[in-house]
C-alpha cells in the first residue's frame, strides 16, 4: 500500500510555564491529526484538552456513522460527509469538556480551542475552534489556512489593528470561541485539494505567538526532515521567549 504521508508531532512546555496544557492525537489509520490548547488554569486546562482530542478521535473512528445515520447535530449538507464527521465530532467534545465542569467544580470554566485535519484521497478537511491554527506550505510559500476566533483578529479584519500590531498588543490571547465556554461551539470547515509535496503545520499558539509567519516559514524551508523542521520551531518559540506551551504537528503529503 503506497504510504500517503509523513509525520512528526512535538510538544514543549516552554520557559514560562510549569505544566502543560496542550494536547495533540495522531489517528494514522484514519489519517487524522488534533492538536488542542487547553486553559483554565491548575489542572483544568489539560483535562479540556484531553477531552478533545480524545472525544474527536473516538467519534470520528466510529464505522458505523453515515449519511443516513441519525446525527446528533443538523447535517450540514454544504460540506462533505466527512467534514460534517469532523465538526460534530467536535461539537460532542464541547459538550462532554461542559459536562466535566458541571460534575467537576473545581474545573469551572475551563476550556480548550482546537484544530484538526484530515486527508481523505486528495482532499484536506479542516476544523477549527479558537485560535490554534493550520499553515500549508506549498510552492516554498506559507499561506495561513484558519483565521482565528480571536478579539485581536476581529480588529485586524475590520481594519483596527494592522497583523504586527496584533502579534504584540496586550489582548492577544483574547479568544472569542472555544469548546467548553459556551453552549455549541460550531467549528469552522475548510475543505480543499491537497498536492504532493504539501506540508500542513497545525498548532497552538504558543508557536505562532512567539514566532512570526515569515520566520515559520524560513523555518520550514531550512530543514529536510520533518524532525528537524519541528525541533527547530519549538527552539525558536522559546528562544523568543516561549511564553506558553508550544505544541505542532508537521504533516507532509506523499500520494
Amino acid at each position: 500500500m503506497t504510504k500517503e504521508f509523513d509525520f512528526y508531532p512535538i510538544t514543549n512546555t516552554g520557559i514560562k510555564r510549569t505544566n502543560n496544557e496542550d494536547a495533540f492525537l495522531v489517528e494514522e489509520n484514519v489519517n487524522l491529526f488534533i492538536v488542542a490548547d487547553g486553559m483554565g488554569g491548575h489542572s483544568s486546562g489539560e483535562v479540556a484538552s484531553k477531552i478533545a482530542v480524545e472525544t474527536i478521535g473516538k467519534f470520528f473512528k466510529d464505522p458505523n456513522l453515515n449519511e443516513e445515520t441519525t446525527w446528533p447535530y443538523e447535517y450540514d449538507d454544504k460540506i462533505s460527509f466527512l467534514g460534517n464527521k469532523l465538526k460534530t465530532a467536535i461539537a460532542i467534545a464541547n459538550e462532554k469538556i461542559q459536562e466535566y465542569s458541571k460534575e467537576h467544580t473545581e474545573s469551572r470554566g475551563m476550556g480548550t480551542t482546537v484544530v484538526a485535519l484530515h486527508k481523505s484521497h486528495d482532499r484536506i478537511i479542516l476544523c477549527h475552534v479558537g485560535d490554534s491554527r493550520c499553515y500549508l506550505l506549498r510552492d516554498k510559500k506559507l499561506i495561513l489556512l484558519t483565521s482565528d476566533h480571536s478579539w485581536v483578529n476581529e480588529q485586524v479584519k475590520m481594519g483596527f489593528l494592522t497583523e504586527s500590531e496584533a502579534q504584540r498588543h496586550p489582548f492577544r490571547n483574547v479568544i472569542t470561541k472555544a469548546l467548553g465556554t459556551k453552549g455549541e461551539a460550531t467549528a469552522e470547515v475548510t475543505e480543499m485539494n491537497c498536492q504532493t509535496g504539501d506540508l500542513y503545520l497545525l498548532c497552538t499558539d504558543g508557536l505562532n505567538s512567539m514566532v512570526e509567519d515569515k520566520e515559520i516559514e524560513e523555518s520550514l524551508l531550512s530543514k529536510q526532515s520533518l524532525k528537524e523542521m519541528g525541533d527547530l520551531l519549538i527552539e525558536k518559540a522559546n528562544k523568543n521567549g516561549g511564553e506558553d506551551n508550544i505544541t505542532l504537528i508537521l504533516v507532509k503529503i506523499i500520494s
